[in-house]
């Protein structure tokens, strides 16, 4: 019993410390008329569960993949924070039904977690590579666990009576910034910039 509380602990630990950032991405998501909750779940859940399958195999993705091309990945959520600020300036808010229906926003939810995804690779993969197999399937219960709470909490927030139109309004102007801030930070410690640049220096 003692084990299992200990596993629990470090299950939801290891979640909060690697998703805290994730929080406050869904609850921009959820203040965007564009993206229907559904879409959010579906991609949330695609992308967390992505990430725990690439742990799984990251030592192997490790020596395939120079860690510097996988922080390309970093491009989406720059390219998803740039639109967002040119739809702050713009009418893309008229086509939102349109939008909302596509298959295109979930995989974008998918993608940003994914790309925000590289300290999650870096403590998941060593933490599961020593797991064995009942401990592993019980971090995977409680990280599905944890995604549905992060969502519920997301949601609860950007619905709540009071705090809902201050964190609409904070959310839909802070998210382009935040989501091109976590891509930057996802090429710069990747090293993805440092290696380009000393390519560029060659070239």
């Amino acid at each position: 019993m003692i084990a299992l509380a200990t596993d629990l602990g470090v299950a939801i630990t290891l979640f909060a410390s690697t998703n805290l950032d994730d929080l406050f991405v869904l609850i921009g998501f959820f203040s965007d008329p564009r993206y229907r909750p559904r879409q959010i779940v579906a991609g949330q859940f695609l992308g967390i569960a992505a990430l725990v399958l690439a742990s799984l195999a990251g030592a192997l993705l490790s020596l395939v993949v120079p860690p510097a091309w996988l922080g390309l990945m970093g491009l989406v959520p720059i390219t998803l924070g740039l639109r967002r600020l040119l739809a702050l300036r713009g009418d893309e808010e008229d086509d939102a039904p349109a939008r909302a229906a596509t298959l295109g926003n979930a995989l974008a939810v998918a993608s940003v977690t994914l790309a925000n995804g590289g300290d999650n690779l870096g403590i998941y993969t060593p933490v599961f590579a020593t797991a064995s197999g009942p401990r592993l399937l019980l971090f995977v219960a409680v990280f599905a666990a944890m995604v549905a709470l992060w969502l519920g909490l997301a949601h609860w927030l950007v619905h709540h009576p009071v705090l809902s139109a201050p964190i609409r309004r904070i959310g839909r102007v802070a998210t382009p910034f935040v989501l091109i801030g976590i891509g930057v930070m996802v090429l710069v410690e990747a090293g993805t910039v440092s290696s380009f640049t000393r390519w560029a220096a060659r070239g």
